[in-house]
C-alpha cells in the first residue's frame, strides 16, 4: 500500500479538496444495493401475482377451452367424412361424364362417316337418274316424230343400258330390245315403245323425288342428331370444368380441415395435461415465492445491518482518527529532493531488471545528480525498446521459420506417404506382371508344342494319305490293266491297246538308218505290268494244266466284279480326297489361328516385359527418393527441434516480456517525470 506522501503525489492537492469520504461512498453503494433489491422484490411480486391469478381461473379457461376442442374435433372430423364422400363421388361423376363425352364425339363422328357414305350415294343416284331421264326426254319425242337416226344418238345407248338394268316386265323389256336392235328407227310398235318409255319416265323421276326427300330427311335428322350432341358435349364439358374445381377447392379444404384437426388434437392433449400439472404447478411456484421472499428479506437484513454499522457515531470517530477526512494535511506537505527521490524509487518499485534496480541504488545513495540519472534513464528506455524490437523480430522471425519448417515437414510427410503407396503399388504391378509374364510365357510354348503336335500328325496324316492314294491308285490301274487284258482275249472289241512307246531322238535316227533297236526292258511292277511299288521277285509259277478251254462267261463275271471295285476304290479316293482336303484347311486355319495367337501373345509379353522394366525402374527410383525423403524429413524434423528449442521460450514468454518491458519504460518514464519536477 502507497504511504500518504506518495498518495498526495499522484492525486495531487487540488485533487483531494474534492476527494469523497470513502465510506460515504460504501455507505451509498450498499444503498444502492438495497434499492435495487427492493425493485427486484416487486417485479417479482408482479409476476407471482400474475401467476397465481391464473392458477385461480386457470381450472374454468382450460375446462372451457377443453370443451370447445372436444366438440370441435367431432364436427371436424364429420365435416372430413362429408367433404372426402363429396369428392369421390364428384371423381366418379367426372370418370362418367368423361366418358359420356368420348361417347357422344364418337356418335358425331360415327354419323358423320354414315353421312359421307349416304350424301355419296345419293349424288350417284341423282346424277344417275338425271342422266336417265334426259336421255328419256330426247328419246321420247324423237320416236313420237319417227327421227331415223335416233338408234345412233347417245340417248339410244342409255335406253339399251335401261332395257337390260332398269326392272320391267319380260313383254316390254324384249318389245324396248328388239326396237333398240333394229336398223331402223321405225318400227310398227312405235306406240307402243313410246308408252313404255313415258312409263319409265315416270317411274325414274318418281324414284328421284324419293330419293331426294329421303336425302332431305337424312340430312336434316343428320344435322339434328349433331346439334344435340354437341349441345350434351357442351354441358358435359361444363360440367366436367365445374366438378374438376369444386375437387380441387374440396382438396384445399380438407387439407385445412385436417390441419385444423391436427392442431385442435394437439392443443386438447396440452390442455389436459396442464389442467392434470396445475396444482402441482401452483404449490411450486409458491414454494419458491416463500424461498426467494426469505432470501430477499436476509439480504436486505444484511444490508442494513452493514448500512447502520458504517453509520454508527463511534465508527464514524475511529474513522476520522484512522482515514484522513479533509485536504488540509495534504496541502501543507512541501516536494523536496528527498520525496522526489522517493516518489522515483516507488515509481520503480515493482521492477525485477537490475540495471532498474541500479538506478533504484543511486536515487537511494546520498545527494544524487539528476542529470546523470535522467541520462541513465533514457539509455536504459532505449535499451529497453531495443530489446522490445530485437525480440518482436525474433518472434516474427521464429513464427515464420516454424510455420515454413513445419509446412516442408508436412510436405515431405506426405511425399513420403505418397512415395510408400506407389512402392506398393509398383510392387504390386510387379508381381501382377510377373504371374501375366509367365502365364503368357507358358501359353505360348503350350501352343508351340499344339503347333508342333499338330504339324507332325498333319504330317503323318499326309503321308499315311499320300501312301493309301498310291495304292489305291495303282490298284485302279492294276485293276483296268487286267480289265484290259482279260477284254483283249474276251471282248477284243473293247481291248485299248497300250500307247506307243515315245521314242527318243537317237531311238528314231537309229530305225532311220536301217538300224535296230535295242531290246525293251520287261515292264516291272506287279505282274509285269509296270504297276505297282513293290519290287520283290514274284513267287515261281505253279504247275498248271495246259489244256486250255476259254471262259466266255465266267470272264464275264470277272470283269463286271473288277469295274464294281474299281468303282468302290475310285469312291474311296474320292472320300479319301475330300478328308484330306477337309484336314488341310483346318490344318490351315489353326495354324493361321495359332500364328495371329502367337503373335498377339508375343506382342502382349513384349509389352508387358517392357512395362515391367518400366515398373522395376520406378519402384528403385521411388525407394531411392523414400529414402531421400526420408533423410530429408529426419533433417527438417531436427531442424524444427532446434527451432523450437530456439525460439519456444521467446514465444511462450513474449508477451509477459513485453508487457514487463512496458511496465519498466512507463515507470521509468514516470520517474523521470518526477526527478524533472512534475507533481502526479
Amino acid at each position: 500500500m502507497r504511504s500518504v506522501s506518495t498518495l498526495a503525489l499522484l492525486l495531487g492537492a487540488e485533487g483531494m479538496q474534492h476527494r469523497v469520504n470513502p465510506i460515504r461512498k460504501v455507505v451509498t453503494m450498499l444503498q444502492m444495493m438495497q434499492n435495487k433489491v427492493e425493485a427486484e422484490g416487486k417485479a417479482a411480486q408482479g409476476i407471482f401475482d400474475k401467476f397465481m391469478c391464473y392458477c385461480a381461473n386457470a381450472e374454468q379457461l382450460l375446462g372451457a377451452a377443453i370443451t370447445a376442442a372436444e366438440n370441435k374435433i367431432p364436427q371436424l372430423e364429420a365435416g372430413i367424412k362429408e367433404q372426402v364422400a363429396e369428392k369421390k363421388q364428384l371423381e366418379a361423376d367426372l370418370v362418367a361424364h368423361k366418358a359420356d363425352r368420348t361417347a357422344a364425339k364418337g356418335a358425331i363422328e360415327k354419323a358423320t362417316a354414315l353421312r359421307s357414305e349416304e350424301a355419296a350415294a345419293f349424288g350417284k343416284e341423282k346424277s344417275d337418274a338425271d342422266t336417265n331421264i334426259a336421255a328419256l326426254g330426247k328419246a321420247i319425242p324423237a320416236i313420237e316424230k319417227g327421227m331415223g337416226g335416233f338408234l345412233q344418238t347417245n340417248a339410244a345407248s342409255v335406253l339399251r343400258s335401261l332395257s337390260v338394268t332398269m326392272e320391267m316386265s319380260s313383254v316390254d323389256r324384249e318389245m324396248l330390245a328388239s326396237f333398240l336392235s333394229s336398223k331402223s328407227g321405225y318400227a310398227p310398235a312405235s306406240g307402243e315403245i313410246v308408252g313404255i318409255l313415258k312409263v319409265m319416265d315416270d317411274e325414274m323421276k318418281a324414284d328421284l323425288a324419293a330419293a331426294t326427300t329421303a336425302e332431305t330427311a337424312a340430312v336434316s335428322s343428320f344435322e339434328g342428331l349433331v346439334a344435340a350432341k354437341t349441345k350434351e358435349i357442351d354441358a358435359l364439358t361444363a360440367s366436367i370444368e365445374t366438378k374438376t374445381a369444386r375437387v380441387g377447392e374440396i382438396a384445399v379444404h380438407t387439407a385445412e380441415k385436417e390441419n385444423d384437426l391436427n392442431d385442435t388434437v394437439e392443443d386438447l392433449a396440452e390442455s389436459k395435461k396442464f389442467l392434470a400439472d396445475i396444482d402441482v404447478n401452483c404449490e411450486k411456484k409458491q414454494k419458491e415465492w416463500a424461498e426467494y421472499q426469505a432470501m430477499q428479506t436476509q439480504e436486505l437484513l444484511a444490508l442494513a445491518d452493514t448500512i447502520k454499522v458504517l453509520n454508527d457515531d463511534d465508527a464514524l470517530e475511529l474513522f476520522k482518527k484512522t482515514l484522513p477526512s479533509g485536504a488540509s494535511s495534504f496541502l501543507q506537505i512541501q516536494v523536496t529532493d528527498k520525496a522526489q527521490r522517493q516518489a522515483a524509487i516507488e515509481a520503480l518499485s515493482g521492477s525485477k531488471d537490475p540495471r532498474v534496480d541500479f538506478l533504484t541504488i543511486a536515487l537511494r545513495g546520498g545527494k544524487a545528480d539528476f542529470s546523470k540519472i535522467l541520462k541513465l534513464i533514457d539509455e536504459l528506455v532505449a535499451t529497453l525498446k531495443a530489446e522490445m524490437t530485437a525480440d518482436a523480430e525474433k518472434k516474427d522471425w521464429c513464427n515464420a521459420e516454424i510455420d515454413k519448417t513445419e509446412d516442408n515437414k508436412k510436405i515431405l510427410e506426405n511425399k513420403v506417404s505418397d512415395t510408400e503407396t506407389a512402392i506398393d503399388d509398383a510392387k504390386e504391378s510387379i508381381s501382377t506382371l510377373n504371374t501375366e509374364i509367365e502365364a503368357l510365357d507358358d501359353g505360348i510354348k503350350a501352343l508351340d508344342k499344339e503347333v508342333a503336335e499338330y504339324t507332325e500328325n498333319r504330317a503323318k496324316e499326309n503321308a499315311e494319305y499320300t501312301e493309301v492314294l498310291a495304292a489305291n491308285n495303282a490298284a485302279v490301274d492294276l485293276l483296268k490293266f487286267a480289265m484290259n487284258r482279260l477284254n483283249k482275249f474276251y471282248n477284243p472289241s473293247q481291248y485299248q491297246p497300250p500307247a506307243k512307246r515315245q521314242l527318243s531322238e537317237d531311238e528314231q535316227i537309229t530305225l532311220n538308218m536301217g538300224g535296230t533297236l535295242a531290246p525293251t526292258d520287261a515292264p516291272g511292277g506287279i505282274a509285269g505290268t509296270g504297276i505297282g511299288l513293290v519290287q520283290a521277285a514274284p513267287p515261281p509259277p505253279p504247275e498248271a494244266n495246259l489244256a486250255y478251254k476259254k471262259k466266255g462267261e465266267e470272264s464275264n463275271g470277272v470283269i463286271q466284279m473288277i469295274k464294281t471295285i474299281i468303282a468302290d476304290v475310285d469312291k474311296e479316293i474320292q472320300v479319301m480326297q475330300l478328308e484330306e482336303k477337309d484336314a488341310q484347311k483346318d490344318y490351315e486355319k489353326f495354324m493361321n489361328d495359332a500364328k495371329n495367337k502367337r503373335a498377339e501373345d508375343s506382342q502382349s509379353l513384349t509389352d508387358k516385359e517392357g512395362a515391367l522394366a518400366e515398373t522395376t525402374e520406378e519402384l528403385i527410383a521411388s525407394e531411392e527418393g523414400l529414402k531421400n525423403t526420408k533423410l530429408e524429413l529426419m533433417a527438417t524434423d531436427k531442424a524444427l527441434s532446434g527451432l523450437h528449442g530456439d525460439c519456444d521460450w521467446l514465444l511462450k514468454y513474449f508477451d509477459a516480456r513485453a508487457e514487463a518491458r512496458t511496465g519498466e519504460i512507463e515507470a521509468l518514464g514516470k520517474a523521470k517525470d518526477v526527478l524533472n519536477g512534475a507533481n502526479y
